[in-house]
Parts: C-alpha cells; sequence; structure tokens
C-alpha cells in the first residue's frame, strides 16, 4: 500500500559546554636523585582571544553576532544566559566586546588600507548618543565599496567601515580618506567637501526632496513635483536596463539615453525656480537639485559609478535599528568597539560569509603567534 512521509520542524535550544584543559606536569627522576635543579616541564595553554578568562572563539563570536548582527542588547544576552544556567554579566561580556574588538584592529587597518585602494567608495553618517561625550551628538561615520552582496566579477572588493567620531566636521572624512583621490558618493552634506576625493551626488536624495514637496501639495492635485518624480523615474528605468553591463557599457548607454534626459531636466529646473518661492518645499527641491548639479551628473561620466548612495544607506541600517534598541553608548571605548565589530559583521555579511563562523574562526586564528593578517580578508576565506 506504500507509505505517507511527512515533516515536522523541533527546535533543539542552545547547548554551553564546559571545556577543561588538563596539562600534566613533568620533572626529571634522575635529577632528584642527584639533586641538581629540577626541570619541569608542561604544555602551554592553547592560544586564547581572552587569556585566562573562560570565553572560547565561539561563546564571543555568539555574543558579538547577538549585538550586531541581530542588535540584541547585552542585559537580554544576560538573561538569555540565566535560562541555560550560566551566570554572565553584562559587564563581563561589555569587557570581552572591547578585547576582541582590539584583536580585530590589524583586520580593520588592513581592510581600511585596501578601501582607499578602490576607484569609488561611498560614505554616509548618523547621530548616536555617548553618555560619557560632553555634546549632545556624536556620530557613526560610514565607508562602503562593492556591493551588498558578491557578485560576479566584480572588480571591487566589498567593504564595510565604521568609525566614531564626536561631530560631524569636515575633517572627520577627510582624516580617514586621507589622500584618497578617487570618486566619493555622498549626499549633500558639505562637509565631505574638505575631501580630496572626486564628489559623486545622490539622486535617490533629490527624488526624496521632490517626494516631500508632492506631499506638500493640496490633496488630489498634481504639479511640478509629480513632473519631477517621473523625470527622475525615466533616469532609474536607464539604470534597471544596464544592472548586469560592464562600466564600459553603462557609460556609453547612459551618455546616449540619460545625458540627454538630464538636460532636459536641467532647463525644467531652471525654469520652474522663476516663479517658485524660495522657502516652499518645492523651492527646496529645485535648489537642492540644481545646487549639487554638478555632482548629481557625475554618474554619467564614470560606468563604475552608482546613480545613487543607496548602497551607504543600506550599509549604515544595522547600526540604526540596533540604536534603536540599546539607545546609547556608555563610553567612548565602548561605541570605537562597536564601530569596529559592526565593521567585521558587515564586511563578512557583504562577501556571502555567515558573520557567526567568520567571526569564530577569525578569533581561533588571530590569537595565534604569526598569524597572517591578510588570511583572514573575507574573500580569502573559503565559506
Amino acid at each position: 500500500m506504500g507509505e505517507d512521509k511527512s515533516e515536522k520542524l523541533e527546535f533543539i535550544p542552545a547547548q554551553i559546554k564546559v571545556i577543561e584543559h588538563v596539562r600534566p606536569k613533568y620533572s626529571c627522576r634522575a635529577c632528584e636523585q642527584n639533586e641538581t635543579q629540577v626541570q619541569i616541564k608542561q604544555a602551554p595553554m592553547p592560544a586564547s582571544p581572552i587569556p585566562k578568562g573562560i570565553a572560547t572563539p565561539s561563546l564571543l563570536s555568539q555574543i558579538i553576532t547577538s549585538k550586531y548582527q541581530y542588535a540584541l542588547p547585552l542585559y537580554r544576552q544576560e538573561t538569555m544566559f540565566k535560562q541555560h544556567g550560566i551566570e554572565i554579566s553584562r559587564q563581563t561580556m561589555s569587557d570581552w566586546i572591547i578585547k576582541c574588538a582590539s584583536l580585530f584592529k590589524p583586520l580593520y587597518d588592513k581592510l581600511h588600507q585596501i578601501l582607499l585602494e578602490q576607484h569609488v567608495i561611498q560614505a554616509d553618517e548618523t547621530t548616536l548618543n555617548v553618555v560619557s561625550d560632553d555634546k549632545t551628538k556624536s556620530y557613526m561615520w560610514l565607508y562602503c565599496t562593492g556591493t551588498d552582496t558578491p557578485v560576479a566579477n566584480n572588480p571591487f572588493k566589498n567593504i564595510v567601515l565604521y568609525e566614531y567620531q564626536p561631530g560631524r566636521s569636515g575633517c572627520y572624512p577627510a582624516n580617514f580618506l586621507l589622500n584618497y583621490t578617487g570618486y566619493l558618493q555622498v549626499d549633500g552634506y558639505q562637509g565631505y567637501d574638505q575631501t580630496k576625493a572626486k564628489l559623486a551626488g545622490c539622486w535617490a536624495h533629490a527624488r526624496r526632496k521632490f517626494d516631500e514637496a508632492e506631499k506638500a501639495q493640496p490633496k488630489g492635485k498634481t504639479g511640478k513635483a509629480n513632473w519631477a518624480l517621473n523625470h527622475i523615474q525615466k533616469l532609474y528605468r536607464v539604470e534597471q536596463k544596464i544592472k548586469d553591463k560592464t562600466a564600459a557599457e553603462k557609460q556609453v548607454i547612459r551618455k546616449k539615453e540619460s545625458e540627454p534626459l538630464l538636460n532636459q531636466y536641467k532647463a525644467w529646473l531652471e525654469k520652474s525656480l522663476l516663479n517658485t518661492l524660495p522657502k516652499s518645499k518645492l523651492g527646496e527641491a529645485l535648489n537642492y537639485s540644481l545646487n549639487q548639479w554638478d555632482k548629481l551628473v557625475q554618474y554619467v561620466e564614470d560606468g563604475h559609478l552608482s546613480i545613487d548612495n543607496n548602497r551607504a544607506e543600506r550599509a549604515i541600517k544595522p547600526f540604526v535599528i540596533g540604536r534603536k534598541n540599546w539607545l546609547f553608548s556608555q563610553t567612548a571605548n565602548g561605541v570605537n568597539a562597536s564601530a569596529m565589530l559592526y565593521s567585521i559583521v558587515e564586511t563578512a555579511k557583504a562577501n556571502g560569509l555567515i558573520p557567526y563562523d567568520y567571526i569564530s574562526y577569525c578569533l581561533t586564528q588571530i590569537c595565534k603567534p604569526g598569524c597572517q593578517i591578510d588570511d583572514l580578508l573575507p574573500w580569502n576565506i573559503k565559506s
């Protein structure tokens, strides 16, 4: 008669094990009998990311990914560990995180060096509250290159780096980017003008201004904001059509199809501004596009550039989500550690790696003598 099969999923809670290292001590019996100096031999302790600590790479990776990948604050993790019969205070976990961040510093520096070798960098920044900082607003800066996920024939490395700074001054990106002279794709914030990079604008920001103007129109009415939104949509249709093309092919098609649309759009902007109140939502949208025009049209000149800065905005979103859960950081040391570990987690994700496995592997290797940092780069890891 045959048989029927059905499947059900059963959840098995995580297990925590105590690993005990036993190291026998050996002495020389002949030396003891001859009353000479007795030499005691003992195997060294295995390398550990937290010397003399109880945390293994797997436990540290679990804590790090829970906080920086899944936005689970340490006080909630403390409660979850109690359910497993383990007492690990949030203060202890915080100390472990800071120590792990210092271990990842050489890897972060190497990623920073490689990032500055890329043809295009995208950047963004968001606010942060640090209790020990006198200022009301600190900032987490983000710099990324490549794509969100691995792409075949991608000419750039997928890197995401965070950096904490106590303000929003343009000197911070200038110091981080050093003498970088490639393309820097950003929003309209003027602080980026202090860098030596060639700035490219973001059409998503330009569109957002007109979207706000469209919402400010009388209900059921259409106007200039609608025309602008429809015209920008035509530019995005071109990008959708060429998304799988090479950089050289993109540049040719943009010159042929996007450039005429841009010329038409600029003429409309200048004409519309003549009879629009400058402080209205529509006036602000028109002025934004005109003031940013040289940066907005930059993407037509190089096929490696994107039409917008959405890559950076997506990359900074995990931090924004985490901020909603833990609200603030206590100290600058803590937020610097967070910047370091967010960088490792998001770079691993961008390269198609599982952050837990990658961080656990790195912590196992990085504490060993003679560890080669190049071997820990995410694109050198076999997934």
